[in-house]
């Protein structure tokens, strides 16, 4: 039984991979076991995975035959997770050498259910921005939830927003089961399962060591247009609801409905302009304003003005709210260049 289980799902990531496995067959932390799942691979990665399965004993591979998605493929990592504790990896990342040490000694140390730690951003013009989850420190129940629970409930929009990423903790295999907490949905599934994890976790330890290197590049499953965002984004806020009403956390955010919905909308249009959207101009800024129409989202508009929002998102949410969407768009083709 190793004590950590590190899981990457693993989709067209040839280019990347080689990177990201180097980075856990280096750590200094050596009790881990890998867990790799092909997600349905059409690319030379199901090869790279098994050569390096038959270097190294500690990792395993699963093929699947179609691509079922992210939260399946972690799902199906947590089923077969042997580890006390298991840490996410994304296949076009890496760790630092001694990320899973780090985390190790900090939840050891102090006895808590997780660790977290901090990430750097890396472009590919060589720009790199650090970016702690937390301060360093030790975090009980009430600080949990007034740190990490409440702002991923309802500050969605305030810049700098806490990103619920999965891949900056380590978890406790025994919480996760015992709870039955999944991954759900292609897109912002982290933010769902990070947030149910600590409602039920007890202590968290956090070092604002950044040890996750986050690679930005345009092949990311961000950089590109969903055609189905408007029922990824439903089913999203339903299971949120849930969330809420289940743990209670209506209280620490009065208009997380409003925040988070916001949110959704920003990434709404920013998706409907996205280069590879198959749609014309015209279509395309019909959908942004059918999407504006919808009840829950002329609420958030009505009932919320954002502020402190990055500049060009602020300019896009003034936009929306003024109803100005011709303008809208015509600053979307420029910058996108449509």
């Amino acid at each position: 039984m190793p004590s950590i289980s590190v899981i990457v799902p693993v989709y067209q990531a040839e280019k990347f991979l080689h990177r990201c496995l180097d980075s856990v067959a280096r750590q200094t932390f050596s009790d881990w076991e890998l867990i790799l799942v092909d997600d349905g691979c059409t690319d030379g990665s199901p090869a790279l995975c098994d050569q390096f399965a038959a270097r190294d004993g500690r990792v395993r591979v699963f093929h699947r035959k179609k691509n079922q998605g992210v939260s399946e493929a972690r799902n199906l990592g947590l089923n077969e997770a042997r580890g006390e504790y298991v840490a996410f990896l994304d296949a076009d990342d890496c760790y630092e050498f001694q990320t899973l040490e780090t985390l190790w000694n900090l939840r050891e140390q102090s006895g808590a259910d997780a660790a977290a730690c901090g990430l750097t951003y890396l472009w590919p013009d060589g720009r790199a921005e650090v970016q702690s989850q937390l301060p360093a420190g030790i975090y009980g129940q009430a600080e949990i939830r007034e740190k990490l629970v409440a702002p991923l409930v309802g500050d969605r929009l305030t810049q700098p927003v806490f990103n619920g990423y999965s891949v900056c903790y380590l978890f406790s295999t025994e919480i996760i089961r015992k709870n039955h907490i999944v991954f759900d949905g292609p897109y912002l599934e982290d933010e769902l399962f990070v947030l149910e994890y600590f409602c039920r976790a007890r202590s968290l330890a956090a070092t604002d060591q950044p040890l996750y290197r986050y690679f930005l590049h345009g092949e990311s499953a961000t950089h590109h247009y969903m055609q189905n965002f408007s029922q990824v984004f439903t089913r999203f806020m339903e299971r949120k609801e849930a969330l809420v009403a289940e743990y209670g956390l209506e209280s620490l955010r009065p208009q997380w409905r409003e925040s988070s919905n916001w949110a959704g909308l920003l990434i709404a249009v920013g998706n409907e302009y996205a280069r590879d959207n198959p749609k014309s101009i015209r279509q395309r800024q019909k959908a942004v304003q059918e999407f504006c129409r919808r009840p829950e989202m002329a609420q958030a508009v009505k009932a919320l003005a954002p502020s402190g929002l990055s500049p060009n998102k602020q300019m896009v949410a003034n936009l929306v709210r003024g109803k100005h969407f011709f303008t809208l768009t015509q600053l979307y083709r420029l910058k996108n260049r449509i």
